[in-house]
């Protein structure tokens, strides 16, 4: 009897005229033709990027902006138009991409080089050899391929935070045990100060040349949007107005085309799976409640267990009593937590160093306050609407076993 049901939902499905012509260019791995409003950003690092088809060797260039502001697909594509005039002209210029943020590719200095080696063919087993032997056979590869070999560490802050930045340092002098190669980096963040933290060494090696991507405004997201909509939707399926709901929600959150285009596709999903002939507006308002849980689930259980019950103190504070929390109140309820499921409590100052972890997600909101003679304290605000705060408790103490 089910299965004659759910066989009478798809046939229903199928047979009526779906919205899509073509999904895949609303998602984030499609590459488009053309990327708008970010000329002045080709150019320079075409500029950059130039050389190697000289037999040179580009400089290190180091990429950051906001999530969404277009740094990745920037920087691929004129690898990709660099790539094509190299092999016209028969010049020997290799391009490898990294997503650091990968597990089991980018979390240790030896699965890092380990990768990059493959890349050239070499065999490595995951684990076993001494890292030293690991970065010689990666040394010989590179080598061996000769010409110009140009890096393109994605979300390059998560390397080191993984692995430290000697990783870093090792990569940028490697051109001095070459002779027949030159390595060139290029280096891609989400994280404004992640320089800063770096080793003064590693700081002025990696980043010979810098670009920062502005967000985009509420105007150029709608102009992203409506190309890739004409190609995603069939004609007369978007309802008026739903275009520019999408970027001004998506300039609301910091210009994040990404954003703005998985808003827009899960819109069409949710008009398509309600049997509706257009997306209308409410659809985006539905896409982005959707998003925002989804986003935050995602978040919530992949944090480490002290994150949660840190996270979980700011919580039940902030449902007691209206306002600001404080630091100290967190700290105490914290410990009480820890008590409560067995972990060993940290200091409070290293509490105060994952409440700004949690800041950088977007979860909490911290501002420092000095109180005169009495030192300064934080204030906490929750950056999540209000009706969302019995889930988020509810989902932290079921992955704390409260």
């Amino acid at each position: 009897m089910e299965q004659r049901g759910l066989g009478g939902f798809f046939d229903s499905y199928l047979s009526t005229k779906p919205l899509f012509r073509n999904k895949a260019v609303l998602q984030s791995a499609h590459t488009p033709e053309t990327i708008f409003h970010r000329d002045r950003e080709i150019n320079a690092i075409a500029g950059i990027m130039a050389p190697s088809l000289r037999g040179d060797k580009p400089s290190n260039l180091f990429v950051y902006g906001k999530a969404g502001s277009g740094k990745t697909l920037t920087v691929k594509h004129v690898a990709r138009e660099l790539k094509k005039q190299a092999v016209g002209r028969g010049i020997p210029v290799s391009i490898l991409y990294l997503n650091c943020k990968l597990k089991k590719i980018a979390d240790t200095e030896y699965r890092l080089i380990a990768q990059l080696a493959r890349e050239f063919g070499k065999a490595i087993p995951p684990t076993g050899l001494p890292t030293e032997e690991v970065y010689k056979v990666f040394h010989s590869a590179v080598d061996s391929a000769g010409g110009v070999i140009v890096l393109l560490l994605d979300e390059i802050d998560e390397l080191v935070k993984k692995a430290g930045d000697e990783i870093l340092y090792n990569l940028t002098r490697i051109n001095d045990e070459l002779q027949s190669a030159k390595v060139s980096i290029i280096g891609i963040s989400n994280d404004l100060v992640f320089l800063d933290a770096l080793d003064p060494r590693v700081k002025s090696s990696l980043s010979e040349e810098e670009i920062i991507f502005p967000p985009y405004n509420a105007i150029q997201l709608q102009d992203i949007l409506s190309h890739r909509a004409k190609e995603a939707f069939g004609e007369g399926v978007l309802e008026a107005g739903v275009l520019e709901k999408c970027a001004a929600y998506a300039a609301r959150e910091h210009g994040d085309a990404r954003r703005c285009l998985e808003l827009l596709r899960v819109a069409g999903e949710i008009a398509e799976r309600n049997n509706f002939d257009k997306v209308m507006i409410k659809h985006i308002d539905t896409a982005d409640e959707k998003i925002e849980r989804d986003r935050l689930m995602a978040i919530l259980t992949s944090q480490p267990r002290q994150s949660q019950a840190t996270l979980y103190a700011v919580v039940s504070i902030s449902m007691k009593k209206q306002g600001m929390v404080f630091t100290g109140d967190v700290y105490e309820l914290y410990k009480s937590v820890c008590g409560r499921i067995s972990m060993r409590p940290l200091t409070q100052r290293r509490v105060s160093d994952i409440l700004a972890e949690l800041d950088m997600l977007g979860i909490i909101s911290v501002k420092v306050i000095s109180k005169g003679r009495y030192g300064r304290t934080r204030e906490i605000a929750l950056s999540v609407p209000a009706p969302s705060l019995p889930r988020m408790k509810r989902i932290l103490e079921e992955a704390l076993s409260l």
